[in-house]
């Protein structure tokens, strides 16, 4: 029988032990590299409110988020919650970020008020933006950039926090093999431009990557398990480099055309992917999007042929199924229902699970603390 003072000494260590393991996942945590992401879209009427969705995202080691709004719900719940954060700027602002003062408001009020306290990574400055079909609102995406970088500079946090805007794979006009990527001759002036100031800030390129899409308008050319990332065998040879997945043909053939037009130091990170589980024909169901999403979890670390042993930072598109999006198709992306379950089973890269447990048992983490007091 133990006596009072181990008794008491045990109490003690099993409180610093907890005290340790809650401060680990606050503001002290820092993402690993084998961790993706995931987008934290809106477009719901049954969605839970954001302070359970930080916690859903804690509990389940995603570590990453994707914000489309300064939603300021939203960047409340996530002080000191470890969570990394890419902050977007709507498309409907961009113009009005074109005036200094307005862009100088908007850092103020969305990322000085808020950081350290909630990480911000990234700003994204525009989702999509397509000069194709609006070049008045692609004119307006790199002088939002820089009045936005300027008022970072202008509060000291232009290193900490990185600007950049998001893209879509229609900018590529070639994209096979991934070594002959480049962009499309026609937007050049939107794009070249864009690069360039990454380039200058050392900022990545923010990049929006579907193969599922790609896949659906190709049958005929892609087969299903290139596309799902299950193949193990090489569907494409490329200057001696082997691909046996269309995620890393694609995200090579991007960073092919970023260098084309002189991006060399500048990174790419995935800022969307994902595979729908319903809603538009027999390739989308549940196995195929639990597959996709496992595969491209486990792929993410060991990086893509051109780019070999370097992480690739992803985010899933996207945290919930929306029922308020367009077509039925963009309702199925989500990895959990809005009831908070998950979809399928998915293990997003942390080293242990960290999983709250209820009751009096003790955590992975926790048992192996006390144990070592």
């Amino acid at each position: 029988m133990a006596s009072p003072s181990s008794s008491r000494y045990a109490s003690s260590s099993l409180a610093a032990a907890c005290l340790l393991l809650l401060a680990l996942f606050s503001a002290n945590f820092e993402p690993t590299e084998a961790q993706v992401g995931a987008c934290y879209g809106m477009m719901g009427n049954n969605l839970p409110p954001p302070a359970e969705v930080v916690q859903l995202y804690q509990q389940n080691n995603i570590w990453r988020m994707r914000l489309y709004d300064p939603n300021r719900d939203a960047l409340a719940a996530l002080r000191d919650s470890g969570i990394e954060v890419i902050l977007g700027v709507p498309n409907s602002d961009l113009q009005h970020l074109n005036n200094w003062g307005d862009a100088l408001w908007w850092v103020q009020q969305y990322v000085q008020n808020f950081y350290p306290a909630v990480k911000i990574k990234y700003i994204a400055v525009g989702n999509e933006v397509s000069p194709m079909y609006n070049a008045a609102l692609a004119s307006a995406v790199l002088p939002a950039m820089r009045n936005i970088y300027n008022a970072l500079v202008s509060m000291g946090l232009h290193e900490q926090v990185k600007v950049s805007t998001a893209i879509d794979m229609t900018l590529l006009g070639n994209s096979y093999p991934p070594s002959a990527g480049a962009f499309r001759d026609d937007i050049r002036w939107f794009v070249d431009p864009i690069v360039g100031f990454l380039s200058s800030v050392n900022a990545p390129l923010l990049a929006n990557i579907y193969t599922y899409f790609s896949y659906r308008d190709n049958p005929g050319s892609i087969s299903l398990p290139y596309a799902l990332m299950s193949s193990q065998s090489v569907s494409v040879w490329d200057n001696g480099l082997g691909y046996t997945n269309l995620f890393d043909a694609m995200l090579d053939a991007t960073y092919s055309a970023v260098e084309r037009v002189g991006g060399w130091n500048v990174d790419v990170v995935v800022s969307e992917s994902g595979w729908p589980s319903g809603g538009a024909g027999e390739a989308t169901t549940m196995d195929n999007a639990r597959a996709y999403v496992n595969n491209l979890v486990a792929h993410v670390k060991g990086g893509s042929p051109k780019k070999p042993n370097k992480f690739i930072e992803t985010y899933f598109f996207a945290m919930f199924d929306e029922n308020q999006k367009d077509p039925e198709l963009e309702k199925n992306f989500g990895l959990f229902y809005p009831w908070k379950q998950s979809k399928y089973n998915v293990y997003y890269g942390a080293t242990r699970d960290w999983n709250v447990v209820p009751g009096s048992e003790l955590s992975n983490a926790t048992s192996s603390l006390v144990s070592a007091t």
